[in-house]
């Protein structure tokens, strides 16, 4: 059936027949034709453009407000009140790592024209896709109550609060109807909004920077010289942990899909790949910086205090406002502002992403207001709930961000496993499969943020394990837990030999 030409034509559920795609024809941007001279030559890539370039930029910078959502930024505030400047080098390498993830993702989406909640729709047995849809649909709610609540803190700030957590939640979910009619006008200018909010963290957060007027020799060494200690070894993990979030591998395979593409060229494929892996690198070098503006502020003014290990999301603005004064423009709102473009963008993308997974596991074609509807109910329900039992307990807020980060770290192998098992496979990928090396590496950074992430569960659950009950619960799901984890390894080297994919990738005959 062809797309359909608007969004009103399409019903609620469409034919068992009709299958789920991240975009349809008519939503994607053209490219083909720009400053082109290759002519018709499949094998042959173009050359580079800027023009095209900016084309292709989207993407990558929605991609990157994974990491510098609300939880992020306390993984820094923390950081840097407790570790001062000495954990800014593994800022600088998980981010690394998290933009090889993000590469792999892109290509993956890229060379297949399809992204990753599909093919494993495609690739696993019923149970097993529906137990990894689960585990990515848990992994975005617990993203989605910190970026909510992220955003209610804000919003509470800049309101002297007047307008209560609960309320500031309430405002928060009705983002997804912003999604909604921004849609509407097209996949560019929807990017240029990001863009915007990208830009306000940016400038707010350096404003901060100059207030604070970090050390400058310490902050250069706090990136080239590696330091770590018992200290700071639950802030270290943190900032390796905050930085791979599992929705946002599903949503960059998907976004990538949002421009026209001719897979049936090698050299148009390549392209796009080339193109993209420009701009994530820039978008994320962009989000690195905003986290170290962040993370040396507080470093600067509270590292080796009293309050260092008491500074969260919730009292962060009060703590700057003492220490840093009024000003020009207070202190306290400039990091409202910031946090608040930091949750508004993070909870918009989290809508994006939770289309996806739905979509692309269960196959649904549904309206775009009902499925950003039921996504957006999936966190709303359970953060409001949040929101009036927790909203003038600053200690639970904080206990509750230790859970969620606990849910979205178990997570985290259900979307590295599957995406590393597909990029490597030539009868998926076809002639853009990943080679030896780069199959190493990324298992090797897959190997380390999974152990560090287990480290923080073996942490976090050693310290609340009290009880045979409670025990007995947690050993019983970490025995399932990592058998599901040596099946999806297992599966990874011996299901792809003989089950056959549907659509084939470029270069396949």
């Amino acid at each position: 059936m062809p797309p359909y030409e608007n969004e009103h034509e399409r019903p609620l559920l469409a034919d068992d027949e009709e299958e789920e795609t991240a975009y349809d024809s008519s939503e994607k941007v053209v490219i083909v034709g720009i400053n082109d001279s290759s002519g018709d030559l499949d094998e042959l890539t173009p050359p580079f453009s800027w023009k095209k370039l900016w084309m292709f930029t989207g993407p990558g910078f929605l991609m990157s407000i994974a990491f510098l959502d609300p939880g992020n930024l306390e993984g820094d505030l923390q950081a840097g009140a407790i570790a001062g400047y000495s954990l800014l080098w593994l800022l600088f390498w998980a981010t690394g790592m998290g933009l090889l993830v993000q590469l792999l993702a892109a290509r993956l989406g890229v060379a297949t024209g399809r992204h990753l909640a599909e093919l494993c729709r495609d690739e696993y047995p019923t149970w097993a896709r529906m137990v990894l849809w689960v585990m990515a649909e848990l992994a975005l709610i617990g993203a989605d109550i910190q970026e909510v609540i992220g955003s209610a803190i804000a919003i509470k700030i800049l309101s002297n609060g007047f307008v209560p957590l609960w309320a500031g939640v309430v405002i928060t979910a009705l983002d997804c109807f912003i999604f909604l009619f921004l849609e509407n006008y097209g996949v560019r200018k929807l990017e240029a909004v990001f863009a915007v909010l990208i830009a306000t963290m940016a400038l707010s957060f350096a404003w901060m920077f100059g207030d604070a007027k970090p050390d400058g020799k310490e902050l250069l060494l706090g990136i080239l010289i590696p330091k770590l200690s018992s200290k700071t070894i639950q802030q270290a993990v943190g900032v390796v942990g905050c930085i791979i979030m599992p929705h946002n591998v599903f949503l960059h395979s998907a976004l990538v899909q949002s421009r026209q593409i001719d897979h049936s060229k090698k050299g148009r494929v390549q392209e796009a790949l080339n193109y993209y892996s420009i701009e994530s690198t820039i978008a994320l070098v962009v989000s690195f910086i905003i986290n170290l503006f962040l993370t040396t502020v507080f470093a600067k003014g509270f590292y080796g205090t009293e309050l260092a290990n008491k500074i969260g999301l919730v009292n962060a603005g009060q703590y700057l406002q003492e220490k840093y004064g009024g000003g020009f423009f207070p202190i306290l709102y400039i990091w409202g502002i910031g946090l608040l473009a930091a949750g508004q963008s993070s909870t918009i993308t989290g809508t994006y992403a939770g289309q996806f997974i739905m979509g692309g596991f269960l196959n649904l074609r549904l309206k775009k207001w009902l499925r950003a509807l039921i996504t957006r109910s999936f966190a709303i329900v359970p953060t409001m709930i949040v929101a009036l039992v927790f909203d003038t307990n600053e200690d639970s807020l904080d206990n509750l961000n230790e859970w969620l980060n606990v849910l979205q770290s178990i997570q985290i192998p259900f979307a590295l496993i599957p995406l590393l098992c597909l990029v490597s496979k030539e009868r998926i990928m076809g002639t853009f499969k990943i080679g030896p090396l780069l199959q190493m590496v990324s298992w090797l950074v897959a190997v380390l943020v999974i152990v560090i992430n287990g480290y923080l569960l073996v942490d976090f659950f050693s310290n609340e394990a009290k009880g045979i009950a409670f025990t007995t619960v947690v050993s019983v799901f970490t025995g399932a837990y990592v058998a599901f984890i040596v099946y999806l390894v297992s599966q990874g080297f011996a299901f792809f030999n003989w089950r056959s994919h549907p659509k084939q990738a470029p270069g396949i005959e």
